[in-house]
């Protein structure tokens, strides 16, 4: 099975994905390294260089050809994935998704707490500005993320509730 999280930057697709790969015993494929790796170089270098625009292309392109192979896994994307192109299809016909719904406010905490520099869509923000922005990402992009096979909520979201939602889809 593959299983692909979905949420805003911060929601802990990563932290939770590697966890969640261990307790499944399936690899981790975490996007953004995986398109980093292809193109040789950092997001925030590619947002830098060649724009946003180019980025969610090979973006796509990354996750299409992630969805094409047989292979199980679990995969954090990156928060603007669902939102782009007909990705949310994509994912939703190659595996389950699930939506790591995490307030705002607990993400902006978590950011403000992070290298800026390292996350394109907060390198130029102010961090007393960073809840409002998350906000209205939030709300461009929940229609999107309401999408997903499963949701779950909450300001710590742990690998157990994760189980839990997925436990009936895993084969025994």
């Amino acid at each position: 099975m593959k299983i692909f999280l979905l949420g805003l930057p911060g929601s802990g697709k990563t932290t939770l994905g590697k966890e969640l790969a261990k307790a499944l015993g399936l690899p981790f494929v975490d996007l953004d390294a995986e398109i980093e790796k292809t193109e040789g170089t950092s997001i925030p270098k590619i947002f830098e260089q060649k724009k946003e625009d180019y980025f969610r292309r090979i973006e796509s392109a990354e996750l299409k050809n992630w969805c094409s192979k047989e292979a199980d896994f679990v995969m954090s994307t990156g928060g603007g994935v669902p939102v782009y192109f007909d990705n949310i299809e994509i994912i939703n016909k190659s595996g389950k998704s699930i939506f790591l719904d995490v307030p705002a406010s607990e993400i902006a905490r978590r950011i403000v707490n992070t290298k800026l520099s390292e996350r394109p869509l907060f390198a130029k923000a102010h961090p007393e500005s960073i809840k409002d922005h998350v906000e209205f990402m939030r709300s461009h992009r929940l229609s999107f993320y309401k999408k997903a096979h499963y949701t779950v909520s909450g300001n710590s979201i742990t690998t157990d509730k994760l189980l839990n939602v997925i436990k009936k889809e895993i084969p025994q």
